[in-house]
């Protein structure tokens, strides 16, 4: 299969749009995408929680939302992970160096928030937004993860396999583990509590594993380091491989076939979340959620 239409899908997607671009703000539009993404699930993910909350502790015990608290929870998913992993690396985070992209969530956390309906989730709308993800996240995970650690001015650093793996799974998840140890999205005041991937079999999520797996995954591909170059040659060559080198794949490319990868371990997991794909078993301990 052709992997140009989703190389030439990216390179539209990445173009700055109007009008920011008319005042030298580049905004892209898979950006924008992501940030209405997340706002949107946020908002459904609260109210599935506020509804559940009252039939089992009555109204007397909810707290009543603050936009702050609600925008406050976007930022810490998106930059939560940054903010950890950066002074490790002595990288600064992203949101320190410019403030258009906390203000685009801050846009669309205020636009989704005062929505009058928000329609709740469902096995019609997750489908296709699962490809949406796969793609959103995939630039996450082979552009935006890996430039600022091959690229660091440690040469220990840049070419530790380790350090780019670790780094994939914090930045992708950090956000995620602050925001549910706080309970941010709870309808009742903060406090702190088991983590959802901190739970039983909660390592076998799949926005857990598949960070590293992804960014490992392209790594490779791209013989992002030495090292991934000479495990690419290592595989090619059980794989029965006859070239003493094996050629890279280009970044583009690379990146396009792990947002098929991702789309498809998403949309996955949405058909089993919604009982499309397997019934409840033994095997529904190992979560895909």
């Amino acid at each position: 299969m052709s992997l140009q239409p989703f190389i030439s899908l990216y390179r539209y997607a990445l173009e700055p749009i109007a009008p920011f671009s008319w005042f030298g703000i580049k905004v892209c539009s898979i950006e924008v995408v992501a940030a209405f993404r997340l706002c949107t699930i946020l908002r459904q993910i609260r109210e599935d929680l506020h509804v559940k909350h009252q039939r089992r502790a009555g109204v007397a015990s909810v707290e009543e939302r603050s936009f702050l608290r609600d925008a406050s929870t976007a930022l810490t998913i998106k930059f939560g992970g940054e903010a950890i992993i950066g002074p490790l690396l002595g990288v600064p985070p992203s949101f320190v160096l410019s403030g258009v992209s906390p203000a685009v969530y801050i846009v669309a956390q205020a636009i989704v928030e005062y929505m009058p309906v928000m329609p709740s989730m469902s096995l019609l709308t997750e489908l296709p937004l699962s490809v949406v993800d796969g793609f959103t996240r995939a630039l996450l995970l082979c552009s935006l993860i890996p430039t600022p650690i091959i690229t660091h001015t440690s040469p220990a650093i840049a070419s530790s396999p380790w350090t780019l793996l670790l780094s994939s799974l914090v930045i992708a998840n950090g956000g995620f583990f602050i925001t549910s140890m706080f309970s941010f999205l709870e309808p009742t005041p903060l406090t702190l509590t088991t983590p959802a991937a901190m739970k039983p079999y909660g390592w076998t999520t799949t926005d857990l594993w598949c960070a590293p797996f992804i960014t490992g995954l392209y790594a490779l591909l791209t013989h992002a380091q030495p090292f991934w170059a000479e495990l690419h040659s290592v595989v090619s060559t059980v794989l029965g491989g006859v070239s003493d080198k094996v050629e890279p794949l280009d970044p583009e490319s690379a990146r396009a076939l792990c947002a098929l990868i991702l789309a498809g371990m998403f949309t996955t997991r949405t058909a089993k979340n919604f009982g499309l794909v397997w019934k409840r078993s033994v095997t529904e301990k190992v979560k895909i959620q």
